[in-house]
């Protein structure tokens, strides 16, 4: 056992190196044999997935119609191939105004079917990377993995000095296995765009692109604890939001594969029951939980990029924790501040001329002969009624659809900046639906107390609305 009163010695005990935080991106459109041997495996398991499911259909109750029934059969072989295929299940699954709706249904179960692995290969990947065994590190481990994910699971831990803990391990040879995957799923995705209207129209290609892109960074572990840690650090910028929080990184126990972290007790924002106080307790968790997650997107830059229901929690003490910073998006300075001018117009003063400006500012409709206030009008006509009227009401295809029209009066396409925010969106109007019918994200003047603290300050004594202290 570890001498309690001694730091252990992981990688990042002394400090993070820069190399460390660095994201390898491979050349996806590598294709070899291991790549032709791994495609004719897809090829078969999927097939034989989708066929068997539409030959037993009709002694299968879950599947209503053969369209339910071949989606089944695809999500079960996405099941049987493994991570990366899982990982393509959830981003369908949460991209539902993308696809059609038997598959992204079908595809619901990635989000919760993932096997786990077993704890000898957890406990072997704990010891490669910080040099010591689990039971030198840890006062206690626990070998039942309290979640599993397609790149990663979760166990309890207890350290020596008595601090509850979490370890995310990796899944091992994680990053080999699904960079054969990604390889074969491009060069699959080039050959059925040709003969598959559908795949054309939704861009196969760039969806694998994409999820390329998001792996190979949430496979570097160092990257998002150090992303996690700065998010936490971000919430008390303005010495308020203390009913939000994120586990504090225990650094000196991570590794290239590892994260350790404070262990958070409570339940996922959809399982939440309030007390006696019912809608209004619930609003005020769900709208703390938005103003953190607006101050990260407009004035820090780095915010959640996956905030569903199973990453933001409701803790036992009554605070909001956001988990899980595997996806973070980071938005140029530009943008903050065109997103600041959006709300604040939407808000405050209807100035939506200002956000014209700083469109133009990044070189978008600079040959669109309107002037700043007419190309403002078109802003607002096109932005405003959805981010100004009930979130619950709110539709994600709705503002992606507004976004590319704006893209085309322009002659460019829609800012890819934007995509993510809007995709964060579209899970907190779920949230709105069920615990705070009636909430207005366009009209909160809480939610931008920090973003534009003196206008903010104005319109409030302006309505005699008194701002909560948090």
């Amino acid at each position: 056992m570890l001498d309690p009163t001694r730091r252990p010695v992981g990688p990042y005990s002394s400090g993070v190196p820069a190399a460390a935080l660095e994201v390898r991106m491979p050349d996806l459109e590598r294709f070899g044999l291991a790549q032709l041997w791994r495609s004719a495996i897809i090829a078969v398991v999927l097939s034989t997935s989708i066929m068997l499911a539409l030959i037993v259909w009709p002694f299968r109750k879950r599947a209503r119609t053969w369209a339910d029934a071949a989606s089944d059969g695809m999500v079960d072989g996405f099941i049987a191939l493994g991570p990366t295929f899982v990982k393509l299940g959830q981003l369908v699954a949460s991209s539902s105004g993308l696809f059609p709706a038997p598959v992204a249904n079908a595809c619901l179960r990635c989000l919760d079917d993932v096997p786990s692995f077993p704890a000898e290969q957890a406990r072997r990947v704990v010891q490669e990377d910080l040099g010591y065994s689990v039971d030198e590190l840890f006062e206690k481990f626990d070998d039942a993995p309290l979640a599993a994910a397609s790149v990663a699971q979760v166990h309890a831990c207890v350290l020596h000095d008595g601090r509850e803990a979490v370890i995310k391990i990796q899944r091992p040879d994680i990053y080999a296995r699904m960079l054969i995957d990604l390889r074969a799923a491009y060069w699959g995705a080039n050959i059925l765009e040709k003969f598959v209207e559908f795949l054309r129209i939704a861009n196969a290609t760039a969806i694998i692109r994409d999820l390329h892109n998001a792996t190979m960074t949430e496979l570097n572990s160092a990257v998002e604890a150090d992303r996690q840690t700065t998010f936490r650090n971000n919430i008390s910028a303005f010495g308020d939001n203390k009913g939000v929080t994120t586990p504090e990184v225990y650094w000196d126990y991570c590794g290239p594969r590892v994260i350790c972290m404070e262990r958070m007790r409570g339940v996922p924002l959809d399982r939440f029951v309030a007390g006696p106080d019912g809608i209004d307790e619930a609003r005020m968790l769900i709208r703390r939980g938005v103003k953190v997650w607006l101050e990260s997107v407009i004035v820090h830059g780095p915010f959640h990029g996956d905030v569903h229901a199973g990453n933001l929690w409701v803790l036992d003490d009554g605070r909001i924790a956001m988990l899980d910073f595997g996806i973070v998006g980071v938005l140029p300075e530009t943008w903050r501040s065109i997103l600041s001018d959006m709300f604040r117009a939407t808000l405050i003063d209807g100035d939506f001329a200002r956000v014209a400006r700083g469109i133009r500012s990044l070189g978008y409709a600079t040959d669109y002969e309107v002037d700043d206030a007419q190309l403002g009008m078109q802003v607002a006509t096109a932005l405003a009624p959805i981010l100004g009227r009930d979130l619950g009401e709110l539709k994600l295809s709705e503002l992606i659809m507004a976004l590319i029209q704006l893209g085309k009066q322009w002659g460019v396409a829609s800012p890819e900046e934007l995509v993510l925010f809007g995709k964060q969106l579209g899970y907190f109007e779920r949230y709105a639906t069920a615990l705070a019918p009636g909430w207005v994200i366009g009209q909160d003047l809480y939610l931008f107390k920090n973003v534009f603290p003196e206008a903010v300050a104005e319109k409030a004594q302006e309505l005699g609305i008194t701002m909560p202290d948090e």
